[in-house]
């Protein structure tokens, strides 16, 4: 190939350095290149291994499909003038001087009381745009609270260290985590002091507001529900979210509180209807990205035909494992996508058994991630992609939210996860700020990814899916009335959300026929034993449980 070799290289089977020499692309080994500078090493290793694909034999021909985005520059503004100094001198500490333009939108819109909804790529600074606002809440309201809800625990605990150093020179000022995990012994201590309250839509709908009573100051002084990763409510899911925020908002409103809401997505069809669907009200949408952008590359990656007549194609996980070997070799931390836990196993005994990676000792820096991990292992494991100690993580959709796992230099998505929002989003995982980078969808023999390879045009140019909800279903809004009731009587002609009048006497109407609820002095009780939010799974349209026993002769 014309290049020369370095004295430091052993090759591996796949003509790939696997002590990360570059030599077979013009890149000299780690301890040629000590006095490159970091930012031109990461480039340069990257655009060495593309250009190795694009030679390679065995590489070349497979690639179907090949989109580069040019970098793009931030637009910055200078920080608004009622930034207080506090926040300005945290945001100092961490380098930060400027907000990008939509950060400045955002601002501006929260600011003048308005709801929003931040629909701007992955690491674009959604976090910082409602962090701001809120904080300067807290600032100048000694009584101010919010609530954050994320739709994972994980994601809940990533970003109160994210809060909490922002907010470490502010005084008065505590930010705690309540779910699930939450030790029963700090819960009472957390309902009275916390002023910042990180929860997820399951906690809030069976351990908050049905004992709303002990969260009397809480509500009462609710200025802000921040509903972050907004784009997983949808179908189910988000139809029951949207009426646990309905009886936020009940619930809020009888403690004299009328909370603004800032909602913040990744890239989907509809932000703005969605957010209006779950929470009911005008919303503001900002997608003005401002933020910096690297060269990001895209490739659709087919494995090579074995048989032609029958159709058959290479293994995608044996052709993704020698692309991630590829990506080890040059020393490029890489997240890997798989669509299930078993294959996130098969994939790491695939990179962790070859000699060359235990020889290497590379094995010990490629990890899982994926549920079922203990919460400190995953974060040990988050922390290990920021530090760069985990050179390659295989992971489920569990990393696909915005957990912040810093910049990564190429994602691998075995497999077409079901949609353009979540294959888009998986991808957006790689790359942060300026940095360069690319993500291979390698096609699986799935009829839909041989679509995709065959048809790239309605990948790259059709819009993402909407999120569609439906919270007036019948069986979940009666679920919800139930819990609602159970939280507050109904005054007879309230009404909740967008119900009609007539529809909502005609539920709560039945739910008294069946003995559920007693009509008495214009107001409807619950009158049931049963605590009924206990009962009801956010995830399920069917209020039955089924239980499946195995049975063998």
């Amino acid at each position: 190939m014309g290049q020369r070799r370095c004295h430091h290289a052993r090759l591996s089977r796949h003509h790939i350095l696997v002590s990360a020499c570059g030599w077979c692309v013009g890149l000299p080994h780690p301890a040629c290149r000590r006095n490159l500078p970091g930012e031109e090493l990461r480039l340069n290793t990257l655009r060495s291994l593309l250009d190795f694909w694009k030679q390679d034999d065995e590489t070349a021909p497979n690639f179907f499909a090949w989109r580069t985005s040019p970098p793009r520059p931030a637009q910055t503004h200078p920080f608004p003038n009622d930034l207080p100094v506090s926040l300005r001198d945290a945001l100092s500490t961490r380098h930060i001087d400027t907000l990008y333009s939509h950060q400045l939108s955002a601002w501006n819109h929260i600011r003048a009381g308005r709801n929003i909804i931040l629909a701007t790529s992955t690491a674009s600074g959604k976090t910082l745009a409602y962090n701001l606002p809120v904080l300067t809440e807290m600032l100048e309201n000694s009584n101010a609270r919010a609530l954050y809800l994320f739709p994972t625990k994980a994601l809940a605990q990533d970003q109160l260290s994210n809060l909490q150093s922002l907010q470490s020179s502010i005084v008065n000022l505590k930010s705690s985590i309540y779910d699930g995990d939450t030790p029963q012994a700090n819960r009472p201590t957390i309902r009275k002091t916390a002023r910042i309250v990180l929860s997820n839509p399951d906690m809030l709908h069976t351990g908050i507001l049905p004992h709303h009573a002990n969260w009397s100051e809480f509500f009462s002084n609710l200025k802000f529900i921040v509903i972050d990763e907004a784009h997983t409510y949808r179908g189910v899911f988000g139809s029951h979210v949207a009426n646990v925020i309905r009886r936020v908002k009940r619930v809020a409103e009888f403690y004299g509180s009328k909370p603004k809401f800032i909602l913040a997505s990744a890239t989907i069809g509809n932000p703005q209807e969605l957010a209006e669907r779950l929470i009911e009200e005008p919303v503001e949408l900002i997608d003005n990205d401002g933020s910096s952008r690297g060269e990001r590359h895209f490739i659709i990656y087919n494995p090579p035909v074995t048989d032609a007549a029958l159709g058959l194609r290479k293994s995608s996980l044996l052709e993704s494992v020698r692309l991630a070997n590829h990506l080890l070799a040059k020393n490029i931390q890489s997240v890997v996508f798989a669509r299930t836990r078993r294959t996130v196993e098969m994939l790491l005994t695939y990179l962790q058994s070859p000699i060359e990676n235990r020889k290497s000792e590379i094995v010990n820096h490629i990890r899982g991630y994926r549920s079922g991990y203990l919460p400190h292992q995953r974060r040990e494991i988050e922390q290990g992609l920021r530090d760069g100690s985990v050179k390659m993580v295989v992971a489920t959709n569990a990393l696909e939210l915005g957990i912040d796992i810093g910049g990564l230099g190429a994602a691998i998505l075995v497999g077409y996860p079901g949609t353009i929002a979540s294959a888009r989003q998986q991808a957006g995982r790689a790359g942060r700020g300026d940095d360069p980078a690319v993500s291979v969808l390698v096609a699986s023999p799935n009829p839909l990814d041989q679509f995709l390879a065959h048809h790239p045009e309605y990948f790259f140019e059709r819009s993402p899916e909407m999120a569609l909800v439906n919270p007036n279903h019948l069986l979940i809004l009666l679920e919800h009335l139930r819990c609602a009731m159970f939280e507050l009587p109904f005054q007879g002609g309230e009404g909740i959300g967008s119900i009609s009048d007539e529809l909502l006497d005609e539920y709560l109407e039945f739910l008294v026929g069946n003995q559920e609820a007693h009509y008495s002095n214009d107001k409807y009780y619950w009158m049931q034993d049963q605590y009924p939010a206990a009962n009801i799974s956010l995830r399920s349209a069917s209020p039955q449980n089924y239980v499946l026993h195995s049975v063998t002769d």
